[in-house]
């Protein structure tokens, strides 16, 4: 599984942004998709993660209620919306998949490529 996200951008504090996480293999039902976000000088930290096969959802604190984890099944695609954005959110986002759930980067086996989300306040 190939994956690559996108949807990065400058944004004002308080607006919204949409990042995709699109796959060119198939995600599989057993697969648990996240999103995982690394700021300068900061350690990885995970943002969200959605079970492919029962969409089953999961958030870290400082982002439920603002952020949405969500799935389109035909377009193989992984979605992050990205409400009431703070210059805390800034940071560059990774897309994930793993056969695990965890909050931590190392289970996940597939990484794409960072997509940059800088907020102005």
């Amino acid at each position: 599984v190939q994956l690559q996200a996108s949807g990065g951008g400058l944004v004002q504090a308080g607006g919204s942004l949409r990042l995709s996480c699109a796959a060119s293999g198939r995600f599989f039902s057993s697969h648990v998709v996240a999103w995982f976000r690394q700021a300068p000088g900061k350690e990885r930290e995970f943002v969200a993660a959605i079970r492919w096969g029962t969409g089953m959802r999961y958030y870290e604190d400082s982002v439920r209620g603002r952020f949405t984890i969500s799935k389109d099944g035909a377009a193989n695609t992984v979605y992050l919306q990205m409400n009431s954005l703070n210059p805390d959110d800034a940071a560059v986002y990774y897309c994930a998949a793993g056969a695990q759930y965890d909050t931590t980067p190392q289970p996940y086996r597939y990484w794409g490529k960072g997509t940059l989300v800088t907020v102005s306040s």
